[in-house]
């Protein structure tokens, strides 16, 4: 029977929905069955043998409660493998904080489970979604604006999955 991940994230406005389908997308040409859901929809891991969560960074905290994820699932998350992937600016833009620093955020919310790999891509920051204060804090602290996703990279780290989860497709 093919195993099966299931990619799990939270996003405020659609862009770490889409890391996460690209994500799915890349482990589904690997052969590998996936399922993408909200974070908040997930009723049981059950059916799943891998996990990769998902989460936007907004100035310096995660954005979803990773943390109540694991705590509702503990009777299953600590026995598959689990991933996980930030998005924010932080990559492109220091101010925003150290991507490391974030890492350890998502690290110690996936507490007591020891993920097989964390990551922090460049978002997407689109002022056409901010609400006008948003809009304001981001025109005077001068963060760039833009999609900076590098669809590459998140591909490349999405092929490593399979083999740091020890996950095989059909």
């Amino acid at each position: 029977m093919p195993q099966r991940i299931l990619v799990a994230y939270a996003s405020k406005r659609g862009s770490t929905a889409e890391i996460a389908r690209a994500v799915a997308g890349e482990l589904e040409r690997q052969g590998i069955g996936t399922e993408v859901m909200e974070m908040d929809s997930v009723v049981s891991l059950e059916p799943y043998d891998g996990l990769v969560i998902g989460a936007p960074v907004y100035t310096g905290k995660l954005f979803g409660d990773v943390a109540s994820f694991v705590r509702r699932h503990a009777d299953k998350i600590g026995r598959i493998p689990v991933a996980a992937f930030l998005a924010g600016i932080a990559p492109v833009y220091p101010k925003a904080g150290d991507p490391m620093q974030v890492i350890g955020l998502m690290t110690a919310a996936l507490q007591p489970v020891t993920p097989v790999a964390v990551t922090m891509f460049a978002g997407k920051l689109d002022p056409s979604g901010q609400s006008f204060a948003e809009r304001s804090l981001t025109k005077l602290l001068k963060v760039p604006v833009g999609d900076f996703r590098d669809w590459n990279a998140i591909a490349a780290w999405s092929r490593q999955l399979p083999d740091l989860m020890q996950i095989g497709g059909a």
